[in-house]
């Protein structure tokens, strides 16, 4: 029913973040509401969502990119694997690492996530390996952290065209912080 909710970040929470719009605050289930404790700012976000709705509850759920709310529906579209597995899932990954991990068909990956054993796990990949798509998954480098880079690059003087250049050629993993990144730019840069 909603794409997408464009309000400000009022409240942030180790179940969920809350939306304000037109004087409505929107409880939204993210898969790590700690990424947006740095949105609480005041600024307008947009968050894009999915409404799922049962028989003894209507959640809508949250994700900072239309990437993630993609694979998130995908993923709660496996037999055996609901919307609270799937935002654990999403919570220590990107769509593009489930992507790779699916095509690869790496099923240890996905039995490191909490409640996925082998059986789950195997589901997941013969599910989804004709449904997800690794083009699709790469625009995902659309990474919050990208652009913290390119800003952080732009304080320190470097042109638009050098950001540019260097941030196409970032290597991103989950795990990679955005002071990390911002190091491995900067290597770049000086090699250039």
């Amino acid at each position: 029913m909603y794409s997408y909710i464009k309000g400000i970040i009022t409240e942030v929470v180790p179940s969920h973040i809350t939306v304000e719009n037109s004087g409505i605050g929107f409880l939204i289930k993210v898969p790590n509401p700690y990424r947006f404790e740095n949105k609480l700012n005041g600024e307008i976000q947009t968050i894009y969502t999915y409404q799922n709705v049962r028989e003894d509850a209507i959640e809508l759920f949250g994700f900072s990119t239309n990437e993630e709310k993609q694979m998130f529906i995908s993923l709660i579209s496996v037999k055996g694997l609901g919307p609270k597995g799937a935002l654990a899932i999403l919570a220590s990954s990107t769509p593009n690492d489930l992507a790779n991990a699916i095509l690869d068909g790496n099923d240890k990956y996905f039995k490191s996530f909490p409640g996925v054993g082998a059986k789950l796990s195997q589901q997941i990949i013969l599910d989804l390996k004709g449904k997800v798509n690794l083009s699709d998954a790469k625009q995902e480098v659309k990474d919050e952290r990208v652009e913290n880079v390119a800003l952080a690059l732009k304080s320190l003087g470097y042109s638009a065209s050098e950001i540019k250049t260097v941030t196409k050629k970032l290597i991103l993993t989950s795990d990679d912080t955005i002071n990390s990144l911002v190091k491995q730019a900067l290597r770049m840069l000086n090699k250039a």
